[in-house]
C-alpha cells in the first residue's frame, strides 16, 4: 500500500464510521442537522443570505432507508443514490443543507488583474494545497480598492472552506483568520457554512477528501477545453455527518495520525528513489567490479594481456606497412618496473602512477584508449540532393543509438552517396562525439551491419574486433568519470573534449577473461 493508498483507506474508515467507536450518550446527527435547519432558517428570515429554489431534506424512512423531500416535492427514495453504509447514529445530507453560501471565486475586468508585489492576497488554484492547507508561496496580490469593491462578492471569511474546480479538481484548503485578508478567483469554489460550530470543520474537508466523494465530484465533473466542477455538483454532494462529539473524535484520531502517515510519506518517496536508482547504481557497481578484475576470478592457464597486446602491436604494423594507416606520432608503450608503472612516447620516458585510477591484476595491462585502434568521422551528404536520400545502407545518427547493438538506422543513403563516404563494418564501435545527451550520457554502441554515420558521430575500427564488446562495457564504467571531465559545452551543444577522451587509459585483462 502507497502512502495515498493508505490516506485514502484512513480518509475512508473516518468517513464511513470506522476509525473510532461510537458512543450511545452522543447526541445523534439528526438533531444537529434539524439545529443547523433551524440557524439556516433564521439568517434567511434576517435578510443574510438567500433561500435555495429547491432545498434538500433528508431523512429515513419507515423501512430505515433514505428519502429525499426536495422543495415542494414528495419525497422519493434515494438508496440507490448512497455511496456506503453509515451507523445509525450519522445521516446523509446535501453540502448545501449545511451551508449558507456555495459560491465561486470572481476574476474583475474580464480577466484583466492588476498584480501587485503586496496587497491583498489573491488566490489561485495552486494555492489551494489539500486538505486544510494554503500554499502562499506564489500568491498574487491585489488593491484594496479591487478586493472591496470589483471583487466583493469573493471577499473571504474566517472558516471558509475552498475547493479547485477549474484545471486540477477537488483540492481543498481551509481559511484561517491568520490568512485573512484574502480573495479568491473563478478557478476555486467556496463553501461557508451555516455555523462553523455546529460542524467541525476539519471533518468536513476529511469528508471532501474521502475516496468516494473525492471520485463523485471528479467524475461528475463539467467536461470543456479545461475540466472544471460547477456549484450544483458541489451543492449536491451526498456527505455522511456524525454526531458533532464524534466529529471531534474522528478528527483528534486523524491528527494523531497524520505524523505517521506523513513519515511513511517521505519514507515512500526515499524507497521510490531507491528503486528507481537501484538498477542504474547497480550496473555501475557490476561494472566497475568488471574493470577492476574483482567480476570474475583470473585463470593461471590464460593467455596474458601482454601477448594479446603484442597481437595489437602486430596488426597494427602490417595496416602501416600496407599503407592502410598512418604510424602514430606519440605511439604509447605502457610497462610496470619496480612497482611503478612507467609510459614510453618517442623514445622518452616517465612514470604514470599518478593517472593510474585503480589497482589491476597481474595479467592485465593498461592501455591508452587510442592504441586500440583508429577513430574517425562520419558526414552528411546533401540534404537538398535527392540522388543521396532513401536508399538502402544505414546512415547512423545519435538518434539511432538506443541500444548497444545497432541492427539498422532511422534514415538511410544510397550508394551514390556512398561513394564519397566511409562504410564502417559490423564491429565498429561508435560513440557520440557531439551532442546536447553529452549533459546525462554518453551514447554507445557496436554496429551488428555495415553502415554510415553522420559527423557527430566517432567511429572506432579496432585492431582487434574481438575487443570491441570490452571497450564497450569499460567506456561505460568510465561514463560517470567522462561526463564529468571529458565533455565541455560550445554554445548550446556539448562536446566531447576528444583528444584528452582518447589518451584515457583503458585496463585490458586476457581475451577469454
Amino acid at each position: 500500500m502507497n502512502a495515498q493508498q493508505l490516506k485514502n483507506s484512513i480518509l475512508q474508515m473516518a468517513v464511513s464510521g470506522k476509525l473510532v467507536p461510537q458512543d450511545p450518550n452522543d447526541e445523534p446527527a439528526s438533531v444537529l442537522l434539524k439545529r443547523i435547519r433551524a440557524k439556516k432558517e433564521a439568517l434567511i428570515k434576517a435578510g443574510k443570505i438567500k433561500r435555495e429554489k429547491n432545498p434538500s431534506y433528508i431523512f429515513r424512512g419507515s423501512d430505515n432507508t433514505p428519502y429525499e423531500k426536495i422543495g415542494n416535492n414528495a419525497p422519493v427514495s434515494i438508496a440507490d443514490e448512497i455511496p456506503f453504509d453509515i451507523p445509525d447514529s450519522w445521516e446523509w445530507c446535501r453540502i448545501s443543507s449545511i451551508s449558507a453560501v456555495v459560491t465561486k471565486g470572481t476574476t474583475p475586468r474580464g480577466g484583466n488583474v492588476a498584480y501587485l508585489d503586496t496587497g491583498i492576497g489573491f488566490l489561485r488554484a495552486e494555492n489551494v494545497a489539500g486538505l486544510d492547507k494554503l500554499n502562499k508561496m506564489s500568491l498574487n496580490y491585489i488593491d484594496e480598492t479591487t478586493h472591496n469593491e470589483f471583487l466583493k462578492r469573493s471577499i473571504l471569511e474566517p472558516n471558509d472552506i475552498l475547493i479547485t474546480i477549474a484545471g486540477t479538481l477537488g483540492r481543498t484548503a481551509l481559511v484561517r483568520k491568520d490568512d485573512l485578508p484574502l480573495n479568491a478567483n473563478q478557478a476555486i469554489s467556496i463553501i461557508r457554512l451555516v455555523n462553523a460550530v455546529d460542524m467541525d470543520l476539519l471533518y468536513v474537508i476529511y469528508t471532501l477528501n474521502s475516496p468516494v466523494i473525492q471520485k463523485f465530484l471528479t467524475t461528475q465533473k463539467k467536461i470543456t477545453a479545461i475540466p472544471n466542477l460547477t456549484l450544483e455538483i458541489i451543492s449536491e454532494c451526498l456527505v455522511p455527518v456524525p454526531p458533532l462529539a464524534e466529529q471531534h473524535r474522528i478528527v483528534k484520531k486523524i491528527k494523531e495520525i497524520m505524523p505517521c502517515f506523513e513519515k511513511y510519506a517521505v519514507t515512500e518517496i526515499h524507497l521510490d528513489s531507491l528503486n528507481t536508482q537501484f538498477p542504474n547504481q547497480l550496473k555501475k557497481s557490476i561494472l566497475q567490479q568488471a574493470v577492476q578484475g574483482k567480476l570474475v576470478p583470473q585463470d593461471l592457464n590464460d593467455e596474458p594481456a601482454s601477448v594479446l597486446l603484442e597481437r595489437i602491436h602486430a596488426e597494427k604494423e602490417r595496416l602501416i606497412t600496407e599503407g592502410k594507416i598512418k604510424r602514430d606520432k606519440n605511439e604509447s608503450v605502457i610497462y610496470k618496473r619496480d612497482n611503478s608503472h612507467y609510459e614510453k612516447i618517442n623514445g622518452i620516458e616517465r612514470c604514470i602512477d599518478d593517472e593510474i585510477p585503480f589497482d589491476i591484476p597481474d595479467s592485465w595491462e593498461w592501455v591508452r584508449l587510442f592504441s586500440f585502434g583508429q577513430f574517425s568521422s562520419g558526414k552528411t551528404p546533401s540534404m537538398a540532393d535527392l540522388k543521396n536520400w532513401n536508399g538502402t545502407i544505414p546512415w547512423v545518427s545519435a538518434k539511432d543509438m538506443k541500444n548497444p547493438v545497432i541492427m539498422d538506422s532511422e534514415m538511410h543513403i544510397t550508394a551514390f552517396a556512398a561513394k564519397s563516404m566511409q562504410l564502417y563494418p559490423k564491429g565498429t564501435l561508435l560513440l557520440v562525439a557531439r551532442s546536447g545527451i553529452l549533459r546525462r550520457k554518453l551514447p554507445l554502441c557496436v554496429l551488428g551491419v555495415n553502415s554510415t554515420i553522420n559527423q557527430d558521430i566517432k567511429a572506432f575500427q579496432l585492431y582487434d574486433s574481438d575487443l570491441s564488446e570490452w571497450l564497450y562495457y569499460a567506456l561505460e564504467a568510465y561514463e560517470p568519470m567522462i561526463l564529468h571531465d571529458l565533455v565541455k559545452s560550445v554554445t548550446t551543444v556539448e562536446s566531447l573534449r576528444f583528444d584528452e577522451f582518447s589518451k584515457m587509459l583503458i585496463p585490458l585483462p586476457s581475451l577469454n577473461e
